[in-house]
């Protein structure tokens, strides 16, 4: 190939090779959010999921209404979930007395695993034991949990308000919770 040739082939393999590291824009929509937050006019009633928690006492979600519910569905295995297990201990030690409630569900197949991460991250809320996703597979549908961690925000009268898939923060736990507590009480 003669040097005159090589020059435009070389010129457009530059071009290509900057043309693939430079950023990209997006065209056509926003990436898929892991929040959804529920209008109140659309929320759903949450299923009065009931077991046993990892201690073998007795849960039923509807015992926590009145209070801003944190439904976090979590496993052993799952590395954001253990991640998060230390904030949500937080989050219930800081929110409790304004009202809200972080309940665990624990889809090991072992109570054993479950306790012991309750043990290891010294898990200040209860977690009902689901092995076979029975309770979970009560949820309406467009809210059963489609990865872990999965995280669904009921509000005080009982209804489905926002779902999170992804790991949380403390901070997002508070910052979702807060317009919840917000709403008037049931009464």
């Amino acid at each position: 190939m003669t040097p005159h040739r090589r020059l435009p082939l070389l010129a457009l393999l530059l071009t290509c090779s900057l043309a693939a590291c430079a950023p990209r824009q997006e065209t056509g929509g926003s990436p898929v959010s892991p929040l959804t937050r529920v209008p109140a006019a659309d929320r759903k009633t949450a299923p009065d999921l009931t077991g046993s928690s990892l201690d073998g006492r007795a849960i039923r979600l509807a015992d926590y209404r009145g209070k801003v519910v944190v439904l976090n569905v979590w496993a052993s295995w799952c590395g954001p979930c253990r991640a998060e297990a230390p904030e949500l201990s937080k989050v219930q030690q800081e929110l409790a007395a304004k009202g809200v409630q972080v309940l665990g569900v624990d889809t090991d197949a072992e109570r054993a695993r479950g306790r012991a991460f309750q043990d290891e991250h010294k898990l200040v809320y209860p977690s009902l034991h689901d092995p076979a996703s029975r309770q979970l597979l009560r949820l309406p549908r467009g809210y059963k949990a489609p990865a872990l961690p999965y995280t669904l925000f009921i509000d005080r009268d009982g209804k489905i308000a926002a779902k999170y898939v992804n790991q949380l923060t403390g901070a997002l736990v508070r910052a979702i919770t807060r317009p919840l507590l917000a709403e008037k009480a049931p009464g």
